[in-house]
C-alpha cells in the first residue's frame, strides 16, 4: 500500500513539473497581478471528529480516574530505549544494571496500575476463600449460622439502619451496572458506525484520486493566462515599452521644442508689431503734417496782422502795443509738440521679418514633435523579430508542458491506485461479518457479566422488599411470617451468589482494566499530545542507519526533515501532498520547467532588443536657419527711445483752444478797428483748427488706436529685441542638447526601460511559477484523507473501543467492589427477617430480670 501511494504521489509531482529552483538573484519589480482563479477542489466527506454525547461524562470520569491512578508523564525515553532494544536484552540479560534501571523505570511508571491490579487479584483470590470458610463456619452454627436471635431494645433501629445501608449499597451497585450496560451498548452501536466511517474514508480516497488529474490539468491550463498576457504585452510593445521611452525622453525634449515653438510665436508677433508700427506711423505722420501746415499759416497770419501800424505807431494806445507784444511773444507756442515726421520707418526690418515668417517654424516644430511621438512605432518596427521569437518560445513552452503531461502515465498510476483502494475496501468488507460476530460475542459476554451482578441485585431488592413488607413488629423471632422469612432467605441467596461471582468478575475486570488503562495512557493520550509521533520520529529508532524513517524508506535520504508528525500535521491542515511529503526537495525536473532555465531563455531573447532613435529629428536645418534669420532681422537697430518719446508727447505745445480764448480776451482789450477785427478772425481760425484737426487727433479712434498701437508695438519690439541673439542661441543649444540625448545618450535610458519591460514579462512567468508552487503546496491533491484515516483509526480504537471498555470496567468494577459491603449488610439484615428456631423470653415477675430460652 505504501509503495502504491508513493507511486501516486510521484506521478502528481512529475505531472505538474518541478518549480522549486531558485529564482534569479536580481529582484524584479512587481508586474501586473495575474488572476489564475481557484484550483478546483473536491469535498471530502469524512468528519474525523467524535462527539460521544451524554456518555461522554462517564468517559471524562474514567479519564480522571486513570490520571489519578497514573499521573506520570508519557515515558518517551523509556519506550525509545525499549523499542531500540526490541525488548530482547531485557529478557535475556535482565541482570545488567542498565536493564535493571529500565525495569525499575517501567515499574515506577506502572506503579498505579500495578497497585490496582494487586488489589483486584487479592480480591479475586481472597473472595472465594473467604466465602468457603464463611460457608463452613455457618454450617457449624457460627458466623451467624445459629438460628437464634438475641432480643435487643434497639433491634428496630438496627434493622432499619442495616436495611437503609443495604439499599444504598444496592443503588450504587445498580448505578455501576447501568454505566457498564450503557458502555456496552455504546460500543455495539459505534461498531455499526465503523462501516460508515470506513466507507467515507474510501470515498475520500477515490475523490483524491479522481480530482488530482483535474487539478493538474487546471495548473497546466492556467499557463494560457500567462501566455495570453505575455502575448498581449508583446503585441503592445509600442505603447508599453515605446511609450515609456517616449515619456522619459519627452521630459527632456519637450521643453526644448516648446522654446522653439514660443520663438515661432514671437516671430509672428514681431512681424505683426512691425506692421502695426508702419501703419500707425503713416496715419500719425499724415495727421500731424496737415496740422503743422495750418498752424504755421495761422502763426504767419497773426504775425502779419501784428505788423499793423496800430500795434507799434506812436499814436497807438500803449495798452494795444503791449498786447501786441504779448501776442507776438506767445506765437512761438503755437506749433506741433509730437513730430512724427522725423521718425524713420521700419520697412527694412519689416521686409526681413516677412522673409523670416515665410518659413513656417511651427510646422517644423510639430514635425519634431511628431517624430518624437513616433517612438512607439519605431520600437515596434525595430523589435518585431525579437517579439516573434519570444512569442514562438512561449508557444513552444506551452506545447511542451501539454505534451509532457500527456506523455506521463498519470492516469494509469491513478487507476492502479483506485484499484488498490477498491481491493482494500473489498477486503475490509469481508471482515465486517467477523467483526459483527465478534462484537456479538463480546456483547453477550459483557451482558453475562452484568447479569451476574444483576442476579445479586435482584436477590437484594427482593429480599429487602419481602423482608420489609412481611415484617411484623409484634411477632417474635420464632413466629415471623413466611414473607419475612423469604426475604431473609433471598438476602442470603444474594450473599451466596456474591461469593460465587465476585471473584470471577474481579479477575475479568482487572484484565480489562490493565489492557484498557494502558491503551489510554500509552496510545490514546500520547496521540492527542503528539508524544506518540515523537517516539516514532526518534532518529535511528526503526532503522539504525536512517535518521528519519519516512524519507529514508521513500527516498533513501534519511537526512531530509520529513517526520510522521509533520506529515500528519500538514495533512490535517488539508494541504497538498506535495508539501506534506516534501517532494520539492527530492525530485528535480529542472531540464523541463525550472525557474532559472525558463526565465533565462526568455531573458536571453528579450536582451536582443536593439532600439535606435537616431532617426528622430527634433528641428530640421530649415528651422535652425529660420531662428538665425530672426536674430538678424535688425530689430536692435530701431531707436525705440525716439518712438516712445514722440508717442508720449501731446499734439501741440500749447492748448490751441486756450490759446484762442486768451487771444480773444486780449483782443477785446484793444480798441475797435481793423486790428481787432483781424485778430478776431484769427481767433475763429484757431477755434476751427482745434475743432476740425486737433480734437479729432486727440479723440478720434483712428488716431487713438494708431498712437496706442505704436506705443504697444514699440514696447513689444523693444522687449523682443532685448538680447535676441543670445535667446536664439540658447534655444538652438537646448535643441542640440535634446537631439544629442536622443541620438547619443538615449542608450542608457532605453536599456533601463527595456529591463523594466523584460522584468514585467518575466514577472508573469514568476507569478505563474509562484502560483503553481503555492497551489501544489496547499491546494493540489490535498492529503486530508490520509490524516483522516489515522484519525478514524484513533476514533475507533480509543473513542469507540477504549473509552467504552474502560467505562465498562469502571462501572462493573465499582459494583463488584460494593458487593463486599453488600454481603456484610445482607448477612446481618437477614437475621432480622428470617424465622429463628429459638428466641429469648424476658420474665417480668423476676426481680433480677432473667431471660429464658424458649424452644
Amino acid at each position: 500500500m505504501w509503495k502504491s501511494g508513493t507511486l501516486l504521489l510521484l506521478s502528481v509531482l512529475w505531472a505538474s513539473g518541478e518549480l522549486q529552483q531558485e529564482t534569479e538573484p536580481r529582484r524584479l519589480p512587481p508586474p501586473g497581478k495575474l488572476d489564475f482563479g481557484y484550483v478546483p477542489a473536491g469535498v471530502y466527506e469524512t468528519l474525523a471528529h467524535y462527539e460521544p454525547g451524554p456518555i461522554g461524562i462517564l468517559f471524562h470520569l474514567v479519564h480522571a480516574f486513570l490520571h489519578a491512578v497514573q499521573p506520570n508523564a508519557f515515558p518517551h525515553d523509556l519506550i525509545v530505549k525499549l523499542a531500540k532494544d526490541k525488548f530482547g536484552a531485557i529478557q535475556t540479560e535482565y541482570q545488567k544494571p542498565e536493564n535493571i534501571v529500565l525495569t525499575l523505570q517501567a515499574i515506577y511508571y506502572e506503579i498505579g496500575f500495578l497497585i490496582c491490579a494487586a488489589v483486584g487479584l487479592l480480591f479475586a483470590v481472597l473472595m472465594p476463600v473467604v466465602g468457603l470458610f464463611f460457608c463452613m463456619c455457618r454450617c457449624c452454627d457460627n458466623c451467624g449460622g445459629e438460628m437464634h436471635q438475641r432480643q435487643r431494645k434497639n433491634a428496630d433501629c438496627r434493622r432499619g439502619l442495616l436495611g437503609t445501608l443495604l439499599f444504598s449499597t444496592s443503588l450504587v451497585i445498580t448505578i455501576g451496572v447501568l454505566c457498564a450496560y450503557a458502555a456496552n451498548q455504546n460500543l455495539s452501536s459505534q461498531v455499526k458506525n465503523i462501516r460508515r466511517l470506513v466507507n467515507s474514508n474510501m470515498r475520500d480516497l477515490h475523490t483524491f484520486a479522481n480530482d488530482t488529474p483535474m487539478q493538474i490539468d487546471y495548473l497546466i491550463s492556467q499557463y494560457a493566462t500567462v501566455k495570453n498576457k505575455v502575448n498581449y504585452d508583446l503585441d503592445n510593445i509600442g505603447p508599453l515599452l515605446g511609450g515609456r521611452i517616449h515619456v522619459r525622453l519627452d521630459k527632456e525634449v519637450h521643453p526644448a521644442l516648446n522654446q522653439v515653438l514660443n520663438m515661432a510665436g514671437a516671430m509672428r508677433e514681431t512681424k505683426e508689431a512691425l506692421e502695426n508700427v508702419s501703419v500707425s506711423l503713416v496715419v500719425l505722420q499724415e495727421g500731424a503734417g496737415k496740422l503743422h501746415f495750418n498752424l504755421s499759416q495761422v502763426r504767419d497770419s497773426i504775425n502779419r496782422t501784428l505788423d499793423d501800424p496800430g500795434c507799434h505807431d506812436e499814436e497807438s494806445d500803449a495798452t494795444t502795443a503791449q498786447l501786441c507784444r504779448s501776442i507776438r511773444q506767445s506765437l512761438s507756442q503755437l506749433q506741433m509738440s509730437a513730430n512724427f515726421t522725423r521718425l524713420p520707418n521700419v520697412n527694412p526690418q519689416l521686409e526681413k521679418m516677412k522673409n523670416v515668417v515665410k518659413t513656417d517654424l511651427s510646422s517644423v516644430v510639430h514635425r519634431g514633435f511628431s517624430s518624437l511621438n513616433d517612438t512607439p512605432h519605431i520600437v515596434i518596427e525595430q523589435t518585431r523579430t525579437v517579439v516573434n521569437s519570444v512569442q514562438n518560445l512561449v508557444d513552444s513552452v506551452g506545447n511542451n508542458i501539454s505534451s509532457f503531461s500527456r506523455a506521463f502515465p498519470l492516469q494509469t498510476c491513478l487507476s492502479n491506485f483506485t484499484i488498490f483502494i477498491s481491493h482494500a475496501h473489498a477486503k475490509i468488507e469481508d471482515y465486517y461479518p467477523e467483526i459483527d460476530k465478534m462484537d456479538f460475542y463480546r456483547w453477550i459476554g459483557c451482558i453475562a457479566l452484568c447479569c451476574m451482578v444483576v442476579l445479586v441485585l435482584a436477590f437484594n431488592y427482593l429480599g429487602l422488599l419481602c423482608g420489609t413488607l412481611g415484617y411484623d413488629k409484634h411477632a417474635s423471632p420464632t413466629t415471623r411470617g413466611c414473607i419475612s422469612n423469604t426475604g431473609g432467605t433471598l438476602l442470603m441467596a444474594g450473599v451466596g451468589f456474591s461469593f460465587i461471582f465476585s471473584w470471577m468478575l474481579m479477575g475479568v475486570l482487572t484484565t480489562i482494566f490493565l489492557a484498557g488503562g494502558n491503551m489510554e495512557k500509552l496510545l490514546c493520550e500520547p496521540f492527542h499530545t503528539k508524544e506518540l509521533f515523537k517516539v516514532v520520529d526518534t532518529p535511528y529508532l526503526i532503522n539504525p542507519e536512517w535518521k528519519n524513517f519516512i524519507p529514508g524508506y521513500m527516498y533513501n535520504d534519511s537526512e531530509l526533515e520529513l517526520t510522521s508528525e509533520s506529515l500528519y500535521s500538514t495533512c490535517k491542515q488539508n494541504k497538498g501532498i506535495y508539501s506534506a511529503l516534501r517532494l520539492d526537495k527530492v525530485f528535480n525536473i529542472s531540464s523541463f520547467l525550472n525557474t532559472t532555465v525558463f526565465t533565462k531563455d526568455v531573458v536571453r531573447q528579450l536582451e536582443n532588443f536593439r532600439i535606435d532613435l537616431r532617426t528622430i529629428i527634433l528641428l530640421e536645418a530649415e528651422g535652425k536657419q529660420n531662428l538665425l534669420d530672426f536674430s538678424e532681422a535688425g530689430l536692435s537697430e530701431i531707436n525705440y527711445a525716439d518712438y516712445l518719446d514722440e508717442v508720449n508727447k501731446g499734439v501741440t505745445v500749447v492748448d490751441v483752444l486756450s490759446f484762442a480764448k486768451e487771444l480773444e480776451s486780449q483782443t477785446d482789450l484793444m480798441p475797435r478797428g481793423p486790428l481787432q477785427t483781424a485778430l478776431k478772425g484769427h481767433v475763429a481760425t484757431l477755434q476751427r483748427i482745434h475743432r476740425q484737426q486737433i480734437a479729432p487727433m486727440e479723440q478720434a479712434m483712428k488716431y487713438v488706436r494708431a498712437r496706442s498701437a505704436l506705443n504697444q508695438s514699440m514696447r513689444f519690439l523693444e522687449r523682443t529685441a532685448s538680447d535676441l541673439p543670445n535667446k536664439v542661441t540658447d534655444v538652438l543649444e537646448a535643441i542640440a542638447a535634446a537631439q544629442h540625448l536622443i541620438s547619443q545618450n538615449a542608450t542608457l535610458l532605453i536599456s533601463q526601460e527595456t529591463r523594466k519591460y523584460s522584468a514585467t514579462i518575466i514577472g508573469y512567468f514568476n507569478q505563474y511559477i509562484e502560483w503553481v508552487k503555492t497551489s501544489l503546496a496547499l491546494e493540489v491533491a490535498p492529503c486530508k484523507p490520509f490524516s483522516n484515516i489515522l484519525d478514524t483509526a484513533q476514533i475507533m480504537t480509543c473513542s469507540f473501543l477504549g473509552d467504552s471498555m474502560n467505562t465498562f470496567w469502571m462501572g462493573l468494577g465499582c459494583s463488584t467492589l460494593f458487593l463486599l459491603p453488600s454481603v456484610i449488610l445482607a448477612v446481618k439484615l437477614a437475621k432480622y427477617y428470617r424465622r429463628m428456631d429459638t428466641e429469648d423470653v424476658y420474665d417480668d415477675s423476676s426481680v433480677s430480670g432473667t431471660w429464658h430460652f424458649t424452644l
